[in-house]
């Protein structure tokens, strides 16, 4: 018996480990419910469990996310937390969140004319009221190159730049005297020596550093629209755009179907995130 024993205990070892393994694989399908998808086009790399209502991306392939507790979090590209902010609903929903330049993050409060900056880590740095700045209408600012903070102000149709006090530093000609008719942006990104403004209803208005217009691009109706590295990205009618900035080439994928039901999408580095339900999926543009 005492020759047998070894063997029962190796078996039962055995046994122990599969039901682990197979506990392990469960678990590993539940959490990731989402399992490699892909086409000619896009490749499934990744997915972050979790309940967020809100989604954006740096240039570092760090993702913000407003978190079913109302917390503002930041994971790395691996991730992993790597900072918090928890007093992200004091000025109850922000409008939206500007993370163009990760060392210093814009939560714009519409409703309060009021835009929070945080560091690197969402450690709280300011706050501007845009009303006691003599600022009274503010769809749409970014941060500026020269870590500044763009806006434009439509009640004198001028785009503007302050710095963290709400101090004007420079502004543009009034647009009435620029156009014909005067666009609304609702979207604004400062990338390489240029300020795009973007109006769904007119495209996109380029400016140079100096506030001097400078062109048009046609692109109407888009959604979800950004610029990373030399391309502007866009959705529209089932479609992902991809527009070269520098070879003025235009390109489109269709959207597949695997992309259904998100509640946000983000394209940025090669790479789409897709806000869902239950999480974050990341796939690769091939």
């Amino acid at each position: 018996m005492k020759k047998i024993a070894p063997y029962f205990f190796l078996i039962a070892c055995c046994c122990t480990l599969n039901s682990f393994s197979q506990t392990l694989v469960a678990d590993t399908v539940i959490r990731y419910p989402y399992p490699a998808k892909t086409n000619a086009y896009f490749k499934f790399t990744k997915f972050i469990p979790g309940d967020f209502s809100s989604m954006d991306i740096d240039v570092l392939d760090n993702i913000y996310l407003i978190t079913a507790g109302n917390q503002l979090k930041k994971l790395n590209a691996n991730g992993d937390s790597v900072g918090v902010f928890n007093d992200v609903k004091k000025y109850g929903n922000p409008g939206f969140i500007d993370v163009s330049n990760p060392l210093k993050i814009l939560v714009y409060y519409p409703n309060y004319s009021t835009v929070v900056i945080l560091d690197r880590l969402l450690t709280l740095r300011n706050s501007i009221n845009f009303r006691k700045a003599n600022i009274f209408s503010v769809k749409t600012l970014a941060t500026s190159y020269d870590n500044n903070i763009w806006l434009f102000d439509e009640q004198d149709f001028k785009l503007k730049k302050i710095d963290d006090d709400g101090k004007p530093l420079q502004e543009s000609t009034d647009w009435r005297l620029l156009m014909d008719a005067v666009p609304s942006p609702t979207q604004l990104i400062d990338r390489d020596n240029f300020v795009y403004l973007y109006d769904r209803n007119k495209g996109f208005y380029i400016f140079d550093y100096y506030g001097t217009y400078k062109n048009t691009l046609p692109f109407l109706q888009w959604e979800h629209t950004a610029i990373s590295g030399n391309k502007l990205y866009g959705f529209k009618d089932g479609r992902l755009y991809s527009y070269e900035l520098k070879t003025l080439s235009l390109k489109d994928y269709t959207i597949p179907s695997f992309f259904e039901d998100y509640l946000d999408i983000k394209t940025m580095n090669g790479k789409v995130y897709l806000l869902k339900k239950d999480g974050i999926e990341i796939y690769s543009v091939l």
